[in-house]
């Protein structure tokens, strides 16, 4: 019997995919908000699809402020659009 895959809900779509398909974001130990590309950074994550219209929605309904219980600021929502709009085409 083989793993059972890690499936994890992205902020904006609220839909559930596996681990690998969505971006990672953390808020570390000392409140800073980063992309985590390997996925396995020590920190509070929160998921995200890698669909422009998603990110739309998730900074819309603030998602990702309430998954990671602080105040996203704008500088980082620019950083994770460009993420998702260069791993969406």
């Amino acid at each position: 019997m083989g793993k059972k895959p890690a499936n994890r809900t992205c902020v904006g779509c609220r839909n559930s995919f596996d681990k690998k398909e969505l971006i990672r974001v953390i808020r570390n130990q000392d409140g800073l908000i980063l992309i985590d590309k390997t996925g396995r950074a020590n920190g509070r994550g929160a998921y995200i699809c890698n669909d422009l219209n998603c990110f739309k929605l998730a900074k819309k309904n603030h998602g990702l402020e309430r998954s990671l219980k602080i105040e996203i600021p704008d500088a980082v929502y620019e950083q994770l659009e460009q993420e998702v709009s260069e791993n969406a085409e």
